[in-house]
């Protein structure tokens, strides 16, 4: 089939300024690209021509700056001109774009990859919605819980919608126990960060309020391991260093902390697998409803194990003792509770860690998601055939 993927506006692919949904595409396309033809439309930037063809991938990238609307008046026009047939139109998180794209390619089958809710109300009026379901073949959403969120607006969605988990490079995240080049990365960062043989306590994503890691501090105040340090890896933006008011606020609880806290600023998506391998506790500190973190994905396969909370779809990812949950993201104490259990058996800590790498070993590597992705379309491809086929008049015998 020839395939078309259209990301969002915000991040160019492949992934060289971060962003979950960039990692997510990088992670599939080359092996997607061995069963089918494909083309993917991107945002521009700098240092990535608008054109060019990779690995027998096309990339398109056109101009946005941020902005869906800007992004959509380069998009549109183009597919209206192009003479290119796509058996699929494979859209990421913008419902806004599947009526465009649809006008002018109306013969075309959509599906739709959710990564956040955008579906709510606040962001899609209701009419816009209705249109946007009854279009396309399939809902790919992230997490069960971006699913239900859905399905609570828009309950004829319910049939067309299939939760695929994201994945993770296995052999860029590794157990360090388990890996020399682990846990070469391992001595290497720790000896440029003077920390020696601390217990490093990892948070890794954008700094922002509704991310908690605030409350990840405050929590330090009650840690009883004196031979402990939090590391926060992070930054506003996806390559933006900028000191935001939050930042300048965290780090100055950071300063009073009396555990040592060290914030990295921003680090880039192809180096920050180096401080999952330093580190021997991942927490993630979501307050808001998180859709489902894809850094869960990485602190496993690095065989750490999880500190999440009950938020969105950030729960469905803790199984068979590979992390626990938080029930209230702003209670300081819950998380230095879990902390100390953690830290005073980090023998026990390192099991959970490997039971999670055992889990993406099994289920969230790129070709679990790649595999799960080429099954939407061939069952969207088969769906048109039949519909094709169902359309044809009966032959009769005269």
């Amino acid at each position: 089939m020839n395939i078309l993927m259209i990301c969002t506006e915000k991040l160019p692919v492949p992934n060289i300024r971060g962003g979950a949904i960039q990692t997510y595409i990088g992670g599939v396309a080359q092996l997607l690209s061995k069963h089918h033809k494909m083309t993917i439309i991107g945002r521009s930037d700098p240092e990535l021509p608008d054109e060019e063809t990779v690995d027998g991938i096309r990339y398109i990238r056109f101009d946005s700056q941020g902005v869906l609307d800007i992004y959509m008046s380069h998009i549109v026009p183009y597919l209206e001109s192009s003479r290119e047939v796509y058996d699929v139109i494979h859209i990421f998180n913008r419902p806004k774009m599947v009526m465009p794209v649809s006008s002018v390619r109306p013969d075309a089958r959509i599906v739709l990859s959710m990564h956040n809710d955008m579906f709510n109300p606040n962001k899609l009026s209701k009419q816009e919605g209705d249109a946007v379901v009854e279009r396309v073949e399939t809902i790919v959403t992230i997490s069960n819980y971006i699913g239900s969120e859905i399905v609570k607006y828009y309950p004829q969605a319910e049939s067309k919608i299939r939760t695929i988990y994201s994945g993770v490079d296995l052999s860029r995240f590794a157990p360090w126990k388990q890996s020399q080049s682990a846990l070469r990365e391992r001595d290497s960062i720790r000896a440029q960060h003077n920390l020696g043989n601390k217990k490093v306590i990892l948070f890794v994503g954008r700094l922002s309020r509704n991310k908690g890691p605030h409350v990840l501090v405050r929590a330090m105040s009650e840690l009883k391991h004196t031979d402990a340090v939090l590391v926060i890896v992070g930054a506003a933006w996806y390559s933006d260093n900028h000191i935001s008011d939050y930042i300048a606020y965290l780090r100055a609880m950071a300063e009073k902390s009396p555990i040592p806290v060290i914030t990295t600023g921003y680090v880039q998506a192809s180096e920050v697998h180096k401080w999952f391998c330093a580190g021997d506790v991942f927490v993630c500190t979501s307050i808001w409803e998180e859709p489902l973190a894809r850094v869960h994905y990485e602190a496993m396969a690095a065989g750490l194990p999880l500190i999440t909370t009950a938020r969105g779809g950030n729960p469905e990812i803790i199984r068979s003792n590979n992390g626990v949950i938080i029930q209230n993201p702003e209670d300081p104490s819950e998380y230095a509770s879990h902390l100390n259990s953690m830290l005073s058996n980090l023998g026990g800590a390192r099991q959970m860690g490997l039971q999670g790498r055992k889990l993406v070993e099994e289920h969230f590597t790129w070709n679990h998601v790649a595999g799960n992705i080429l099954d939407v379309w061939s069952r969207v491809k088969a769906a048109s055939v039949s519909s094709v086929d169902e359309e044809q008049p009966e032959e009769r015998n005269e």
